[in-house]
């Protein structure tokens, strides 16, 4: 069989997110009406061949090179002022001081027997143990069966787990951030 099929090859989904791509980008760069724009894309969704997809494409010139420059940088700006600005509104989580070495076992809950107190209901009376580790001398904290849960770094405890400076850990709807022992 010799030249172009007979038969008109079936657009792909990656064909047509190139052309969607390609108008949108020509929208962008104010090469094309956004009613040009809206009914290219109907066209676009509705093509059944390759031909179909080339033919909404022909007309349009083609990028030029300073524009899709231009049009490149204007985009990794707004990505990276997007960026900014999510992390301007995360909001500063209150911070848990892991102890010096002494004491070794510390109980958190809402009991009032417990070493750091939690008085938020989504805490279980005794919540959480932290202790350290005799074999490389570092802080572990386990979940003590609690209703709602112990995390660190979002993931839910389901055993021992060490504990780094940075890391959040989370007892029932209360997050805190790790911050390392305040030497005296």
């Amino acid at each position: 069989m010799d030249g172009q099929p007979a038969y008109p090859v079936r657009a792909s989904d990656g064909e047509r997110d190139r052309v969607l791509r390609a108008l949108s980008d020509r929208v962008a760069e104010g090469r094309m009406s956004t009613d040009t724009f809206e009914r290219r894309v109907d066209q676009v969704l509705r093509a059944h061949s390759r031909t179909e997809l080339n033919d909404l494409m022909r007309d349009l010139p083609p990028r030029g090179r300073l524009i899709s420059a231009l049009t490149g940088v204007v985009a990794s700006v707004s990505a990276a002022t997007a960026q900014l600005g999510a992390a301007w509104r995360t909001p500063r989580l209150p911070r848990f001081v892991l102890p010096p070495a002494e004491p070794t076992r510390i109980l958190i809950g809402r009991a009032p027997g417990c070493h750091f107190v939690l008085t938020d209901l989504t805490v279980s009376r005794f919540h959480a143990e932290l202790y350290r580790s005799e074999a490389d001398d570092r802080w572990l904290i386990c979940d003590l069966g609690s209703m709602n849960g112990t995390r660190v770094n979002g993931w839910r405890l389901t055993g021992p787990t060490p504990l780094r400076p940075g890391d959040q850990v989370g007892f029932g709807n209360l997050t805190f951030v790790v911050a390392p022992a305040a030497h005296a």
